[in-house]
Formats: C-alpha cells, sequence, structure tokens
C-alpha cells in the first residue's frame, strides 16, 4: 500500500515530459544559500550609510514563526526561521559603526555569523540595555505605509515593543518604508548573473507556452495554457509569484476590462485562429523575481505573417517602449518621466499608457513608479527620483484601431525587466519586436 502511495506521488510531482530550459538554476538548494548569505554580507555592508541617510539611529524587524515577515530573508540568512518570534536589530553606534543583535529563539550558527547574540532572553530584558547603551533617536519599524512589505509588523509584536520600549521611546517609533525602499531598490554586482539567467528562462518558457508546443487552434484552453507554465516552473525548479495571465483578444467581440486593463481571458475559453494572445508570467528563485508580458498571433488558415494594423500596433509599443528609455536617468524624477513618454506619444499620435514599476526582491518592488496611478496621488505629483543600477519592470500598452478588425480598438501590452544605466534603461534581454506565431 505504501509503495502505492509513493508511486502515485511520484507520478503526480513529475510533469510528463519534463525537460528543464538551458537556463533553468542549476544550483543545488544548500549552494543558493551559500550564495545569498555572499551577497547578504554585501547588503549589510550598505545598511549603515542608509540609516544615516534616512535618519534611522535603530531599525528592527521581526519575523513571526508562521508569519514570515517579507524583509527577513533578505536581512538575515535565508534559511527557514521558525522560532515563534526572532527580532533583528540593526543600531547605529557612532564610531563603533553598526552594531547588527539577533534575539533568536534558538542560537543558530548561520545566524552568529552576521548577527551578535542578545545578551538578554527577552525584549523585556534587552530593550532597556539597548536604549540606555545607544539612546536612538528614531526606531524604525515596518509600520504606516501603502505598501504590504513595509507595513508588515503584527498588532501584538507592535504591543510588545512599545510596552518594553515605554512611552518615552514610543514616541520615536517611525515607519522604516524610506529606507526600506532603499535597502530593496539597490541591487548589486553580484546579483545581476543570476537575474539575467531568470529573465532568459522567463523568455523562453513564455515563448514555448505560446507556441504549437503547448497550442492546438480550436482545441487548447487558456486554462491548459496556464497549466503547461505552472509544470513548466516545477519542472525548471523555480516558482512565481502570482497566477500567470492570460489575455485573448478576438476580432469582432466586445472589449471587458477590469480595473483599467483588459480582463483576464477565462479558463475554458478555446483559443481559435485570428486570435491575438497575451501573457503576464514572472519567475522566483533566490529571492529575486521577474515579470514579463508578450504577444502572440494565431495565424489563420493561409496566413504567414499576422495582419498589417497588427504590425503597426506592435512598433507603437516599441516606439512607446524608446521614448520612455529616452526620457529616464538616474536622479530624474519619475513624474518628470512619464510626463515627457506621455508627452512624445500624445505628439506620435498614438493611445498609450505607463503602469512601470520596480522589480527585484519583490515582484511590485518599492521605489520609483513610472506610472498612470501614481499621477492620481496629489501627495507626491513628482514622483520619486529614479535610482541608478536599479530594476525596473517596464511595463505599458499602446491601442490603436486596425482596418483589418473592422476598426476594432486592440491593445499591445508589453512587459521587460531593465536595470537603469546612465544612458536609460537597459533590456536584460532584446524586448519583442516581432508577435510570436502559433500556426
Amino acid at each position: 500500500m505504501h509503495a502505492l502511495v509513493l508511486s502515485l506521488f511520484l507520478a503526480a510531482a513529475t510533469p510528463a515530459a519534463c525537460v528543464p530550459d538551458a537556463h533553468a538554476p542549476s544550483l543545488s538548494w544548500s549552494e543558493q544559500i551559500r550564495v545569498r548569505e555572499e551577497w547578504l554580507t554585501q547588503r549589510h555592508a550598505m545598511i549603515l550609510e542608509m540609516m544615516r541617510r534616512h535618519g534611522v539611529s535603530m531599525w528592527i524587524v521581526v519575523n513571526e514563526e508562521f508569519h514570515d515577515d517579507p524583509v527577513s530573508q533578505f536581512i538575515a540568512p535565508p534559511r527557514p526561521l521558525a522560532g515563534n518570534r526572532d527580532i533583528f536589530f540593526f543600531i547605529d553606534a557612532g564610531n563603533d559603526g553598526l552594531k547588527k543583535i539577533a534575539l533568536t529563539a534558538y542560537d543558530e550558527e548561520s545566524v552568529n555569523r552576521f548577527f551578535e547574540p542578545a545578551e538578554a532572553r527577552t525584549l523585556k530584558d534587552l530593550l532597556p540595555i539597548l536604549t540606555r547603551r545607544y539612546q536612538p533617536k528614531t526606531i524604525a519599524l515596518s509600520i504606516n505605509s501603502r505598501r504590504g512589505v513595509a507595513r508588515s509588523l503584527t498588532h501584538d509584536t507592535y504591543v510588545a515593543l512599545a510596552q518594553s520600549f515605554g512611552r518615552r521611546n514610543v514616541k520615536r517609533f517611525v515607519s522604516a518604508e524610506p529606507l526600506l525602499e532603499e535597502y530593496l531598490d539597490t541591487r548589486t554586482d553580484a546579483e545581476r548573473p543570476i537575474y539575467t539567467e531568470m529573465v532568459q528562462l522567463t523568455e523562453t518558457l513564455v515563448k514555448r507556452a505560446l507556441s504549437n508546443e503547448v497550442i492546438t487552434p480550436g482545441k487548447t484552453t487558456v486554462g491548459d495554457v496556464r497549466r503547461w507554465l505552472f509544470d513548466a516552473l516545477w519542472c525548471n525548479r523555480v516558482s512565481t509569484w502570482f497566477q500567470p495571465d492570460i489575455r485573448v483578444q478576438r476580432a469582432g467581440t466586445g472589449e471587458e476590462k477590469t480595473r483599467d486593463f483588459l480582463a483576464v481571458a477565462k479558463e475554458d475559453t478555446v483559443i481559435e485562429r485570428g486570435d491575438l494572445l497575451h501573457i503576464d508570467f514572472g519567475v522566483t528563485f533566490m529571492g529575486l523575481n521577474t515579470d514579463w508580458q508578450k504577444m502572440a498571433y494565431v495565424l489563420r488558415e493561409g496566413e504567414t505573417a499576422p495582419p498589417v494594423g497588427l504590425l503597426t500596433a506592435l512598433r507603437n509599443t516599441n516606439a512607446l517602449q524608446d521614448a520612455l528609455i529616452a526620457a529616464s536617468r538616474p536622479g530624474k524624477f519619475s513624474g518628470a518621466v512619464y510626463d515627457e513618454t506621455m508627452a512624445a506619444m500624445q505628439k506620435a499620435g498614438i493611445e498609450a499608457q505607463i503602469y512601470s514599476h520596480p522589480v527585484g526582491n519583490q515582484g511590485h518592488g518599492l521605489g520609483a513608479t513610472i506610472d498612470f496611478r501614481s499621477k492620481q496621488r496629489k501627495d507626491m505629483p513628482s514622483g520619486k527620483p529614479l535610482r541608478g543600477g536599479s530594476y525596473i519592470a517596464v511595463e505599458l500598452n499602446t491601442a490603436m484601431a486596425i482596418p483589418e478588425w473592422h476598426n476594432q480598438k486592440i491593445y499591445v501590452m508589453e512587459e521587460d525587466p531593465a536595470w537603469l544605466s546612465d544612458d536609460g534603461w537597459k533590456f536584460f534581454v532584446p524586448r519583442q519586436e516581432a508577435f510570436y506565431l502559433v500556426h
């Protein structure tokens, strides 16, 4: 009986014809931890300067068992933390530099390589010691933010910190968001080769998904493509941070939208000849994330290329990408980049929409967004300055009525991870300049 159960499990766990891509990660889990701990050493070296730049005297990250803080794996060794409540302190000790202290339930060798063990075993005993010794003027916590990654402190932990710090020090609590934003939006040179491979893998899997390897016109459903992508992630030893989405545009059908964007197609939608397909997909590996959107056309009988109108629409989206890159430079405010790019599109007579966002440790990261929705916020109309070397998902679309579809409006949506150089955004792999074709 046990042998039968095991065989069924192995059959379910291994997709048929699972052949990893050439860009699939080859590092074992232990090797991944080793590499990420090398990255962590580099990242810890940046923290003191960042804390001083943001006026932070003490920064506290708390990891709750079964409720991991989204920042934990980027400030502590990326290993499972299961100590009920593990607390990590970064303290500006003046001339003595950065003090890193960990109050954890278990004495763990890997943590001790990066942090000093706390000299008391409870918050109630430890915090008076730290406040007397270092007298922090500001204590940064993951509170008071629009974004989940920067508002992750639980109510019970906040209460425990407040009680242990005392009323006088609670007044010094500040949001860690500005510090977190710079920390998570700053990439190291050592990360780039791994991330480039991740983007290459993302591209390969999407090309395969939007091809006859997966799609048979008139038979394959949207759900079939999504399930293939999930299995491809498993086969390539990576995961994802959001469900793969497929959109289908079809001549003679109405336009259905959700939250300002074309609605995702239902799982039972059968892909037909003449359809314009769009996919939104991302890969997660070693604490990094990609975000990727591409377009495919399903050829009609007798066609060897998409209609001319579709080709023109794709060129319009490429022109929008060009304008965004031309307007972007380190230190420039994202609001100005948005305004200049949209002005260029207006001059060219192209209907455009931009919703680009930071990407890296989170798929939707903290940092400067170049996004039409950001322009609606009256508290920050100019946006934020772009950070050199940061990663962004250049996410946007153009819309155009094409004659081949009786002047029906179609959307060409693209999304490409890129890094910011002195000359603007640089794509990790070449952008899409031709539709993927399903025959």
